[in-house]
């Protein structure tokens, strides 16, 4: 069982304060050029607005962006005449913690009277390539 977690049809680009007030004084015209450049790349992503957050600006799509959707989008915005771009990062999916929920573990070990201990569930999930960033919480 997992959480929902933000909304992945956003692109967040983490910026500062100034030019962020700069860039969103024309946003209705960067959503028009952001679109036009993802025509040109084939791109079946769209932004639908643009919309300021404490993390930076946020461009909500109509799809989940591809890399070089972002790359694109990345290329616009370092060409932008309006911002300082050396205060702009790369412009990134949301990122979120889903919550795993582990159930049916048996308590004993296999053909053993040996209790099963938190510190073997740690081992065996540091072990495995598919438990690879993923925390274990009680």
């Amino acid at each position: 069982m997992t959480t929902k977690g933000p909304l992945c049809k956003q692109v967040i680009i983490p910026i500062d304060i100034d030019n962020m007030a700069k860039f969103m004084s024309n946003s209705s015209n960067h959503v028009i050029d952001i679109n036009k450049l993802l025509k040109n790349i084939k791109s079946e992503c769209k932004a639908d607005y643009i919309r300021a957050n404490k993390s930076g600006i946020i461009i909500v799509t109509d799809k989940v962006m591809s890399p070089l959707d972002l790359q694109t989008m990345k290329k616009y915005i370092k060409n932008s005449n309006q911002i300082n771009t050396d205060k702009v990062e790369f412009p990134r999916l949301p990122q979120s913690k889903s919550y795993l929920k582990i159930i049916s573990l048996p308590y004993f070990m296999n053909n053993t009277n040996m209790p099963i201990k938190a510190d073997m569930v740690k081992i065996i999930l540091k072990n495995n390539h598919i438990f690879n960033n993923i925390s274990l919480v009680s």
